[in-house]
């Protein structure tokens, strides 16, 4: 699992996190576009699903210079007591890559704290130089239980130098005194608290060394990991169509991968999404008029044109997945090349 060091240290690394739909890809995808074009920057990306979407999305809107290095642990097993398939990932990574800047996006259901004990090793201290953890929150949700009294939504606040209020363009005027308000009130004095419009975040943000101390950490709790080969790595059968599962903090997750040659109707695709109820969805697709990225959250399905895709893929979470998603899905193809 080394590398040559002497190749590789002091490399500036950010951690983004914040729950499920607040808007961690949209902030990363707005900072890649701000990249200097002489800079290599390298993403993990953590996903509690076992497909994984997120890297398609970042891969299919990167920068045309090509300086962008991404790679992804599915399954929320970024969080393990171990956290050794990412530390793997990493390691494989920074290796590629060779990184001016690392960026680090562990899934809305993970617990960060954990992130950052691997990180915070003699062995990675060697490599790279934490800077700021930044946090985004939909302030909105501060008046739903099922977040303020979820530990991970909690959590990922506590370990932020800056907490970022995003979507301030569908708050109402308390919700900006509600965050900082609890912020305060969990004994973060010295936390930042900005607010910030579709993940537009000021670069400066990120930059200065974090606040994050070690001896705060809690003792890692243990999660098995029962799978050999991530999903995403695994060969499509001759079906065209590999299906995986997952569960855990509540909520359950499906995704599909399809063969390219399964080309998808974007109009009965997007009918179909449009009525899809879940706390999340992310998806990229080979249609007809191209390729497309989707993203569900609260706040409606978006839809985004993408440069380039191997093969289709879908994920939803949710406390309940519907059994009939699967059939209407598949209905939507349109031909097989």
């Amino acid at each position: 699992m080394n590398f040559n060091k002497t190749l590789i240290s002091g490399v500036p690394t950010n951690i983004i996190t914040g729950f499920l739909g607040v808007g961690k890809t949209s902030a990363i995808m707005h900072l890649m576009s701000s990249k200097p074009s002489n800079e290599r920057w390298a993403v993990l990306v953590n996903e509690f699903g076992e497909i994984g979407i997120d890297g398609s999305l970042l891969q299919g809107k990167q920068n045309q210079d090509g300086q962008v290095y991404i790679r992804e642990v599915p399954g929320g097993c970024m969080c393990c007591a171990a956290g050794l398939p990412m530390q793997i990932a990493l390691n494989q990574l920074l290796s590629e890559s060779k990184p001016d800047r690392l960026l680090i996006e562990p899934t809305g259901l993970g617990h960060p704290r954990e992130v950052l004990q691997v990180l915070s090793t003699d062995y990675y201290r060697q490599i790279i130089d934490l800077q700021k953890n930044i946090t985004l929150v939909d302030a909105r949700k501060l008046s739903d239980s099922r977040y303020t009294e979820h530990d991970t939504f909690n959590q990922q606040i506590a370990i932020a130098d800056t907490v970022v209020g995003n979507k301030r363009d569908l708050y109402q005027q308390v919700d900006e005194k509600n965050l900082a308000d609890y912020v305060s009130a969990l004994g973060l004095s010295d936390t930042r608290v900005i607010y910030a419009e579709h993940g537009v975040i000021p670069f400066t943000e990120f930059e200065g060394a974090t606040e994050f101390h070690k001896q705060k950490t809690p003792h890692l709790f243990q999660q098995k990991q029962s799978r050999t080969v991530p999903v995403p790595e695994q060969p499509i059968p001759e079906s065209g169509i590999l299906k995986a599962t997952n569960k855990g903090e509540g909520f359950q997750s499906v995704g599909w991968r399809m063969s390219a040659d399964r080309v998808f109707n974007r109009l009965k695709l997007l009918q179909l999404l449009n009525k899809l109820t879940a706390e999340r969805m992310k998806a990229v697709f080979i249609t007809e008029s191209g390729i497309f990225g989707y993203n569900l959250t609260a706040d409606g399905l978006t839809e985004i044109e993408l440069d380039e895709c191997s093969e289709s893929r879908l994920e939803i979470i949710s406390d309940r997945i519907d059994d009939s998603f699967e059939e209407l899905l598949l209905g939507c193809i349109e031909a097989s090349l």
